[in-house]
């Protein structure tokens, strides 16, 4: 009796990803999730009536621009990275960090904004689910920042390059996150005020 033994060329590998990638991204996944449910509970709640009609404050499309704008400088210092360039990577997580920064400052005047058209936190659903939605996403903008400034300081220990990328591509998938996620609100509020 004999037996067939076949050779398999290029056998699948299982597929794997650092751990903390991977976690990275269950995150990613649960907070697109809880804005997924505010958004269906925003279009729920209005469809019911007994809501306030406002125009969304001006600085949110300052703050739309600038969030894209911190991203283009972090991809450019992700790129910069890659090929070893340390001055050009410290300067766009710099310009990526005092960006975010100022996006987060815009925020802030976003609700002095709607403070000056009597759109409070309390009182109408409408004015609630603007300062959730706002509150929630600067939220995790101000942990997408103080991400940034750690990748920062470990690029001064050289502790990020071409070989050790691991810290500035969870940075970078995080803050394009955070910022398709502004765009995403935005729009939303935009089409749904």
């Amino acid at each position: 009796m004999e037996e067939k033994f076949a050779y398999i060329e290029g056998a699948e590998q299982p597929i794997a990803m650092h751990p903390k990638k991977f976690s990275l991204w269950l995150f990613m996944v649960t907070v697109v999730m809880i804005f997924a449910g505010l958004t269906s509970a925003y279009i729920v709640r209005q469809s019911e009536g007994n809501w306030l009609e406002f125009d969304l404050p001006s600085v949110f499309y300052w703050t739309s621009g600038i969030i894209v704008l911190s991203s283009v400088f972090l991809h450019w210092a992700y790129l910069s990275a890659k090929k070893d360039n340390l001055i050009s990577l410290r300067i766009g997580i710099t310009m990526a960090s005092i960006l975010g920064i100022a996006f987060l400052i815009g925020q802030w005047y976003s609700f002095v904004a709607l403070v000056d058209m009597d759109v409070y936190l309390v009182g109408n659903p409408a004015g609630s689910f603007l300062y959730i939605f706002t509150g929630l996403h600067g939220l995790h903008l101000v942990s997408g920042v103080i991400f940034l400034i750690i990748v920062l300081i470990s690029s001064f220990r050289y502790k990020v390059h071409s070989q050790s990328m691991v810290s500035m591509e969870m940075c970078v998938t995080y803050w394009h996150f955070l910022g398709a996620l502004w765009l995403y609100l935005f729009t939303f509020m935009l089409l749904n005020h």
